[in-house]
């Protein structure tokens, strides 16, 4: 199998655990909010971060069915993220994966309340998986997940994010809301796939260094996207940073700057793994992989 094939399979693999938990929920009067939440969590999207999540996972040695509820989790951390940062009070998209966003359905009360029930169906999922183990490895990456997704991690940055539109942002300041909105989950997935598989803390450190890297280089690229891409492959408007006066680093430094700043940062990550040896050739492969994505 390839690289590519095996990426493909673990996205099948995820979809099948999410398609099970959506469909073992009871029918209930509130049906309605299970239907926004499954809209947002099935209407696509790479799926990088439980990707990501199961590949540190198998890359320390992991066994066992407990990876599965925290990547199941992580989708929904993000999906929720992203539910929020479509609303009109934030960046008021009307497109999110090629579809009409939460709210264009369902209406923004209950855009909003899918995204609070996807953060807290997260939470719940993640305690339930850490009541059946014996050992602290399922708390310790909840706590990592937690942290990533709170006010010192997305939650943070998206604040500065909000704060920035239509300001002159420095470069400090703009890095800050890359590595906290964007890098902070992507960082808080390697680590927790690591810590679920029992990895050594050489093992973590590195998958740590891998998110930061290639989580900024995923946001950097997304900017270049929104500049250089089309919204049939996007899924989504295009120049909406500009549209919605936000600060970027093509802004800053230019395109071709920003490009190799997107190569050094992953060669940076990539560099990380030397610890793995041939045993995250797939990470290697998926990081150069994300640098070279139009979509």
């Amino acid at each position: 199998m390839n690289y590519k094939e095996a990426l493909e399979q673990k996205i099948k693999l995820i979809n099948h655990y999410l398609d099970k938990l959506f469909n073992s929920i009871p029918d209930s009067q509130a049906k309605i909010i299970y239907d926004a939440m499954a809209y947002s969590i099935f209407a696509g999207g790479k799926r990088l971060r439980p990707v990501l999540m199961l590949s540190a996972f198998e890359a320390v040695g992991g066994e066992g069915e407990i990876i599965y509820p925290f990547a199941c989790a992580i989708e929904m951390i993000h999906t929720y993220s992203l539910i929020h940062d479509d609303l009109p009070a934030m960046d008021n998209d009307d497109l999110r994966r090629g579809k009409p966003t939460n709210h264009k359905v369902y209406g923004e009360g209950m855009a909003i309340l899918a995204g609070d029930a996807l953060l807290n169906k997260a939470y719940e999922l993640m305690i339930k998986a850490s009541l059946t183990c014996s050992g602290r490895e399922a708390l310790e990456a909840m706590d990592i997940i937690a942290t990533c997704a709170g006010t010192e991690g997305m939650i943070g940055g998206q604040v500065i994010d909000l704060l920035s539109e239509g300001r002159q942002v420095d470069m400090e300041t703009l890095l800050f809301i890359h590595k906290n909105k964007t890098a902070a989950m992507i960082e808080a997935s390697l680590k927790a796939g690591g810590i679920l598989g029992k990895g050594t803390k050489e093992e973590i450190e590195a998958l740590g260094q891998l998110g930061y890297c290639i989580g900024m280089a995923f946001q950097i690229q997304d900017d270049i996207l929104d500049i250089t891409g089309s919204q049939e492959k996007l899924g989504k408007a295009i120049n909406s940073d500009i549209k919605n006066e936000k600060a970027t680093l093509v802004s800053i430094v230019g395109l071709e700057a920003s490009r190799k700043y997107v190569e050094k940062l992953t060669k940076q990550g990539i560099s990380a793994l030397e610890v793995f040896g041939e045993k995250a050739a797939f990470l290697a492969w998926l990081s150069y992989y994300l640098m070279t994505r139009t979509y």
